[in-house]
This record gives C-alpha cells, sequence and structure tokens, in this order.
C-alpha cells in the first residue's frame, strides 16, 4: 500500500494534475476569503470554505479522472490484477494520495482564520472545524469520483460522470424538495428503487433465485405496509432523503455554527462506502 502511495502521489505531481488541483481550489477559496473575510469583514472563514465548495465539483473530477481509468485504458492495471497485492491496498494507496493532496490545499486554509485574528476578532473554533469539515465532504467526492473512474476506461467519461455526480450532490436539497409528498406516490418511488435494487444485485451475483426472493418480498412486504397504514409513507422519501444533504452539513457550520454527529457519520460511511464499491468493481475485473 505503501508503494502505491508514493507512486501515486508522486505522479500527481510530474504530471501537473496535483499542482493544477491545489491551484484551482486555493485561487478560487482565496478570491472567496479576500472578498469576504478582508473586504466585506466578515470574521467566519466558514462563509469562503460553504461557498468554495461548489469548486470542489470543478476540481474533483480533474484529480480522480485518471485514478483508475487511465491504467484500465492503457491495460497496466492487469499488472494489479494479477499481481500477488491486496486490492484493497491498492484502492487505498490511491484514494490516500488524492486525499494528501487535498489535505495540502486545507492546511493552506488553515492560516485564513489567523489572518482574520490578526485583523480583529476571529472564530478560530468554528473556523477550524469548518476547515475539517470541507476535508471530510472532499474526501466524499474523491471516493466517489475514484468509483467512476473504476467504472471507465476513458478519463473525460470519467470527468462528466464525476461532474454530474457532485452536481447532484451538490443540488441534493433542491431535488429532494421537487419529491411528491403523497403516500401513494412514495410506495411507487419506493418500489422503482426496489426494482432497481434488485437489477444490480442481479448483475452482481449472477442469481436470479435470490433476485427474485429480495423483489417479490420487498414487494409484498411495502404493499402490506400500506395497506395496514398509509400515512406511514406520507413524505417518507422526502423527509428520509433530506438527511443525506452533504452541502448543508457545511452551511449549517456556516449560518448556525452546528455540527452534529451524525452528519460526520454520514460523511465517514459515505468514504468507506465508495470505496468499498471501487474494491468490488477491481474484485469483480480481476475474476472476470
Amino acid at each position: 500500500m505503501i508503494a502505491v502511495y508514493k507512486r501515486e502521489y508522486r505522479a500527481y505531481f510530474q504530471n501537473m494534475v496535483g499542482s493544477f488541483f491545489l491551484a484551482f481550489l486555493i485561487g478560487f477559496v482565496g478570491v472567496y476569503f479576500v472578498t469576504y473575510n478582508l473586504n466585506y469583514g466578515y470574521n467566519f472563514f466558514a462563509y469562503a470554505l460553504s461557498s468554495g465548495l461548489l469548486m470542489m465539483i470543478l476540481a474533483v473530477p480533474i484529480l480522480t479522472m485518471r485514478s483508475l481509468s487511465e491504467e484500465r485504458k492503457s491495460k497496466t492495471d492487469q499488472l494489479l490484477l494479477t499481481s500477488p497485492l491486496k486490492l484493497s491496498a491498492v484502492v487505498i494507496g490511491k484514494y490516500l494520495a488524492m486525499i494528501s493532496i487535498l489535505a495540502m490545499a486545507c492546511l493552506v486554509f488553515c492560516l485564513c482564520p489567523l489572518i482574520i485574528k490578526l485583523q480583529g476578532d476571529a472564530h478560530l473554533k468554528i473556523d477550524y472545524i469548518a476547515i475539517f469539515v470541507f476535508f471530510l465532504i472532499g474526501c466524499v467526492y474523491i471516493a466517489v469520483g475514484m468509483f467512476i473512474s473504476a467504472l471507465t476506461e476513458s478519463q473525460i467519461i470519467a470527468a462528466i460522470g464525476t461532474m454530474a455526480a457532485l452536481l447532484l450532490i451538490y443540488f441534493w436539497s433542491h431535488l429532494v424538495s421537487l419529491l411528491p409528498s403523497g403516500a401513494g406516490a412514495n410506495v411507487v418511488m419506493l418500489l422503482v428503487i426496489l426494482v432497481i435494487v434488485c437489477l444490480i444485485l442481479h448483475a452482481y451475483m449472477q442469481t436470479m433465485a435470490i433476485t427474485l426472493t429480495v423483489g417479490l418480498v420487498g414487494t409484498v412486504g411495502l404493499l402490506l405496509s400500506y395497506w395496514l397504514k398509509s400515512t406511514w409513507f406520507e413524505r417518507l422519501l422526502p423527509t428520509k432523503l433530506a438527511d443525506f444533504d452533504i452541502p448543508s452539513i457545511l452551511s449549517n457550520i456556516s449560518d448556525s455554527y452546528v455540527l452534529t454527529l451524525s452528519s460526520l457519520v454520514l460523511l465517514l460511511s459515505l468514504i468507506v462506502v465508495f470505496n468499498f464499491l471501487t474494491l468490488q468493481v477491481m474484485q469483480k475485473r480481476r475474476w472476470s
């Protein structure tokens, strides 16, 4: 894992991707910092970070698009798939290399609250918590990007797919608010989700019996629950999906100075889930 980490970390600066990522992210957050904190006099750096989160949608795909797709295109991934090295070590090594570059940007951001303090009142505790959360959100974005990169051999497709996924995350709360609140509509949406889950399960396990069993049990359970008490399903999906609003975690710090344990658990869980999915994609290719 250490060898993979060192190779990937070195490669990001040899091909200037790492340098471009740092310059892009630090530059745009720096613009918000100068505008909000130095010119307008806001003494919370968290405002600049919350606004700079939009720039991550453009920066992260640049960093992650070549993480696995390039090796798949050049066939050098065959060396990794056939080597005695554990695939988990490969995935973790590549992931750590990318978040190390993000950590470098966050270390630079740590200077901003101190600059604010030199000019007057500052809120160091809130700002450093905001920087930490910004880093965790970036780790989630990178995990998503690496997973999408593992699905294709085209860097362009990986970059566009990652950008689309991050835009979905960024506008999550707005999209969730458009969902219908009626019980019947929520049951229909849950049935659609069940069908998608069954298709993914069948594609992964290639076992029709298990797929049909899960689909049948899920369908009967949903319809029976709706028949017993339809009010359970009123605003069910909008309410539950709203809990996955990642950008609001940072905006809650900048606006309300609130960070909950459940928010941290969500971010860490998403990091683990998408790294696990990346590993499963690699494992499937190894045995195919």
